[in-house]
């Protein structure tokens, strides 16, 4: 496991990560670390809320997002998946399907055998999806964001700059900033200095190389066995989908229990960090369309 205070968060982050409760279940021969909101203050009408982040990321791609969720009445469970941030990796495996047996111990061991809402995030998203085929009651109604692995894709992968190999800081941080506006975010306005350092630390612990999922169908086929209602919200230049967005709808059409996709405007991969405050309002409506 690698300790939060082997790197430095924003304020933002680090004020939010303060009012979490920090937990750990199993996770091979050490742990999967888990950040938990809203425990004390949640409905109990409500089915806990399990937040799943992207690829290269940590808890901390739903900076944006935790605090409106826990405010709804949400008891919200962000995990680092295993490989990334602060959790240590798989004993096999460095992909999105190494994962869906570790996440559902952890749950197991935090709340039981009660149903959730499960939320993923890019390749976080593949995970919820295999997790809501493998596991279904586990599951009371699937969110994919910015989900890759629906056969979707352009015609070239998007290639991010190395950076492992420059010493100077400025160096790094400008190979960060041309990647974020690569793949992760519209506006070069949203690359602001908070979003930079989240980024390095969430690089700066990635350990599950070599993926490649995310370049197939993987997705599409779980979801036509997955039962619970299923929804999607997507930033509308999306760099994974620009210019192929009309092939999403009948991807996602796979899941007997689709329901809608919502598209966020003036928003790109990272949707939820982007347009923040319409993300949260489209994601809350969603958790509530079929209660």
């Amino acid at each position: 496991m690698i300790s939060e205070l082997s790197v430095e968060l924003p304020p933002e982050a680090q004020a939010l990560l303060n009012t979490a409760t920090r937990t750990e279940t199993p996770c091979g021969t050490d742990t999967l670390v888990w950040h938990v909101w809203g425990q004390a203050t949640r409905h109990p009408a409500l089915p806990p809320l399990v937040l799943l982040h992207g690829g290269s990321g940590s808890w901390t791609h739903w900076l944006r997002n935790i605090t409106a969720l826990a405010d709804s009445g949400r008891w919200v469970l962000v995990p680092d998946l295993p490989g990334f941030g602060d959790s240590a990796a798989p004993l096999h495996g460095t992909d999105a399907d190494a994962l869906p047996g570790l996440v559902e111990q952890g749950l197991q061991c935090l709340v039981g055998d009660a149903a959730c809402d499960l939320v993923g995030f890019s390749f976080g998203g593949m995970v919820a999806g295999f997790i809501a085929e493998q596991f279904a009651a586990r599951v009371v109604r699937l969110v994919l964001v910015g989900a890759p692995g629906l056969g979707v894709a352009p015609p070239k992968a998007i290639r991010l700059n190395a950076w492992r190999h420059l010493a100077e800081p400025a160096q790094r941080d400008a190979v960060h900033r041309r990647n974020l506006a690569a793949l992760m975010l519209l506006h070069s306005e949203s690359i602001t200095e908070g979003a930079v350092r989240l980024h390095e630390a969430n690089v700066l612990r990635d350990r599950m190389k070599g993926r490649s999922l995310s370049r197939t169908d993987v997705l599409a086929q779980s979801l036509a066995r997955v039962q619970c209602p299923v929804y999607a919200i997507y930033g509308r230049e999306d760099a994974l989908y620009r210019g192929l967005g009309e092939r999403l709808g009948p991807a996602l059409r796979r899941a007997p229990g689709f329901k809608s996709l919502t598209w966020i405007e003036a928003s790109g991969h990272w949707v939820q960090f982007e347009q923040a405050a319409a993300f949260n309002a489209a994601l809350l409506a969603a958790l509530k369309a079929d209660r």
